[in-house]
């Protein structure tokens, strides 16, 4: 009997070699094994006859191979078979088909799944997925494959190790493992969830999501919403949030700095503030406050849109940890929004007296030895970096207070081995820096009420503070950042004015010139942005270096342009930046860079070339910034050549609306949450069986319901179906919880 521990090159029909194969596609147990599930289903219970089928369409059809042959023409390869059913026939082509030359015999019953097209009168199938289901004289062992191909709903996998493991192999070997599995297959979720939740066993879960009943939906199987397929995604989820629910516990039980917030902090923000705060600000920095005062290490995400005013929030928390005698690091994912940050830090918390420092990889040697030294001695109080504030070398006198911005471009293995760096100045270090304050240095260990809030215990974990300019979904927030409470920045700055957005063709790049020429005239500044720095034949896209020479020798010959990209020296951008900050440059043509980081109240009008080549939320950073003064301002999204489908409905989007949570709820749907973050880098837990879109109403019931059983014991959870949960909880999803876990 198969157990689910059972590594997966014990299965009947595997082997060392396959599993290194399946390894690949992470599956390496049994479990896993039976939790790679279909992508469709076909029903091959009723095929649909030749005669039945209606143009546009996706059918399935069963039917024989008659003739097949290969046509080559001036462009490409064409391979063409007439499959029949009976005297019905129906035309099936494959473009640079030249790989089928030798793959169909006349006589093979063939299954075909493609969308149903006419061509001169005659229906035929282009680029179909197709299945041998049997040769003209098959074997005794090939007969009885046929039983779980023809005359059921057949589920469809996908491939692996270069398409050597066909979905027909994964049918065979997933129904013999199914069929040899265990029958006392441990329930691990407890009754009453299970009872509430309508759940159905694990054991038929597994056989029905597989194989399901002839009469099962097919709508309901394409959808995942079958009861099967519920009770396994419910079950991923609900393991995910109980591991979730227990990190937030344990968070909660960790050693952290009570930080005080007496009238003397207050008064410290005050000074700080340009401007008067929004509510959302205010409502904003009091969760944060509230948090750093507890016992126990603070753990928030400061999500708001582009423009919404997180930076001015989070150096606001800086002045807590400050003025209560610690040091404060901000990492940043580039050195451009590093720099911009420390720019605007300088602006703001230095006159106050506060010493901050920037610590970035592209600094020389000595300059880096030297704020290394002044991290090391708390001379430096707010240190602004890249991942260089995570080497080794750097050491921090008394770290108290994280801040991570756009979290999500680092890894939760960055953020981590950051907090891990309080408290690891050594003493006489401190004690120096002490004296320094003694003899009458501005205290950087703070006089709030108490040179540490009550707590010398350098091994306390310093708070964090995530800020992120993308919104996030709160489906996503729940899994990627369940770890943290989540604060919302939903109001704008007051002064700003919506962005006007409007999506032209490049034919008309004069008229689109002039309107620029107009706006800089008037006393603005412009960006024009391109989505890559040198050009590249493949995709003809225009460079940024090209078109900067002729925008600024033919075009704007009388305007001052300047370029900005990636690959120049940082003191480089640093002046470019700084000029275009001082409005001494007018026009800036710019590649992605500037995503991130460039705050330029001026600059009222955004031309992005190549619009389509870039993602939806990519195109809404870029428009964030501009719109950041009283002007109005204006994004024109310029296409060049076709247009996809996907691309016209981002585009769509961004001319629609400035909602940055509406456009961000399309780009989840559009890409998926692997790709919306990059999974590995963003530490998005590897679903097997769930869908962050189509199950977030599971995933919020998953979460009541994992929060109810860590509430204790009670009359319908016992003690022990709560010591079991956790215990299948740490074994069997451990893999995918790791990937969630912050430390």
């Amino acid at each position: 009997m198969l157990e689910p521990t059972t590594p997966v090159q014990f299965v009947k029909g595997i082997g060392p070699r396959i599993a290194e194969i399946l390894a690949a596609k992470g599956i390496s147990t049994a479990d896993d094994l039976l939790h790679y599930l279909p992508f469709r289903y076909e029903d091959r219970v009723n095929p649909r006859g030749i005669a039945e089928l209606r143009v546009g369409e996706m059918a399935t059809v069963i039917a024989e191979v008659r003739t097949s042959g290969l046509f080559r023409t001036r462009r490409m390869p064409i391979f063409q078979m007439t499959a029949g059913q009976g005297r019905a026939r129906l035309k099936c082509i494959w473009f640079n088909g030249a790989y089928l030359k030798d793959k169909f015999q006349p006589g093979q019953m063939l299954a075909l799944y493609g969308r149903v097209e006419e061509n001169r009168g005659e229906l035929q199938l282009v680029q179909p997925q197709f299945e041998i289901l049997a040769e003209p004289e098959g074997d005794a062992e090939q007969k009885a494959a046929e039983s779980l191909e023809i005359g059921r709903i057949v589920p469809i996998y996908e491939s692996a190790g270069q398409g050597k493991l066909t979905t027909r192999w994964f049918r065979r070997i997933i129904h013999s493992a199914l069929e040899n599995l265990t029958p006392e297959l441990p329930e691990s979720i407890p009754a009453a969830v299970r009872k509430r939740m309508n759940l159905v066993a694990s054991r038929d879960a597994l056989w029905k999501v597989h194989w399901p009943d002839a009469g099962e939906s097919l709508n309901d199987l394409q959808s995942s919403r079958t009861a099967a397929h519920i009770r396994l995604i419910f079950e991923e989820l609900f393991f995910i949030e109980l591991g979730l629910e227990l990190k937030r516990r344990e968070q909660k039980a960790q050693t952290g700095i009570a930080f005080k917030l007496n009238d003397r902090v207050r008064e410290a923000i005050k000074k700080i503030l340009p401007f008067h705060p929004t509510g959302a600000q205010k409502r904003t920095l009091k969760e944060i406050a509230a948090d750093m005062e507890k016992p126990y290490p603070m753990r928030r995400l400061l999500q708001g849109d582009v423009g919404s005013g997180k930076t001015l929030v989070a150096f606001e928390a800086a002045i807590i940890a400050i003025e209560n005698g610690y040091q404060v690091a901000l990492m940043a994912p580039t050195e451009i929004l590093a720099q911009q940050h420390y720019f605007s830090a300088r602006q703001i918390l230095e006159p106050s007296g506060y010493r901050i420092v920037l610590l970035t990889g592209s600094l020389e040697d000595d300059r880096k030895r030297e704020i290394r030294r002044h991290i090391a001695q708390g001379n430096a109080q707010l240190v602004i970096g890249t991942h260089a504030l995570i080497e080794q070398k750097v050491e921090f006198d008394k770290l108290g207070l994280v801040i991570v911005d756009e979290q999500h471009r680092f890894g939760v293995l960055q953020r981590f081995k950051l907090m891990k760096k309080s408290g690891e100045g050594d003493s006489t270090a401190r004690r120096a820096s002490l004296d320094r304050t003694a003899e009458g240095g501005r205290p950087h260990m703070g006089t709030a009420g108490g040179a540490h809030s009550g707590n010398d215990n350098i091994a306390a974990e310093p708070d964090v503070l995530v800020m992120t300019a993308t919104p996030i979904p709160r489906t996503l927030a729940l899994t990627l950042y369940g770890d943290l409470d989540i604060s919302v920045l939903d109001e704008m700055p007051p002064g700003r004015t919506p962005i006007v957005t409007r999506r032209v063709g490049d034919e008309r790049a004069n008229d689109v010139w002039q309107f620029v020429r107009k706006q800089v005239t008037a006393g603005h500044q412009a960006y024009v942005v391109y989505p890559v720095i040198e050009k590249n034949e493949e995709t003809e896209l225009k460079a940024a270096m090209k078109m900067y020479g002729e925008l600024s020798k033919k075009v704007f010959p009388d305007l001052n342009v300047a370029v900005l990209h990636g690959r120049m020296e940082a003191d480089l951008k640093e002046q470019v930046m700084r000029l275009f900050q001082q409005g001494k440059i007018q026009i800036l043509v710019s590649t992605t860079v500037i995503e991130v980081g460039v705050d330029v109240p001026n600059a009222a009008v955004m031309v992005i070339e190549h619009a389509e080549r870039f993602g939806l939320s990519q195109l809404h950073q870029l428009r964030g910034r501009i719109g950041r003064g009283a002007a109005k301002s204006y994004c024109i999204l310029m296409t060049g050549g076709k247009v996809s489908e996907e691309a016209e409905r981002r585009l769509d989007a961004m001319v629609r609306t400035n909602d940055g949570f509406q456009i961000a709820e399309l780009d989840l749907e559009m890409r998926g949450p692997g790709e919306f973050f990059g999974t590995r880098q963003a530490g998005m837990p590897s679903f097997q069986v769930a869908n962050l879109i189509r199950d977030r109403d599971l995933l919020e019931l998953a979460k009541k319901e994992a929060a109810a059983v860590l509430a204790g014991p009670n009359s319908e959870i016992s003690q022990s179906e709560i010591d079991n949960a956790l215990r299948h909880m740490r074994t069997r999803w451990q893999k995918t919880y790791g990937l969630v876990e912050v430390g």
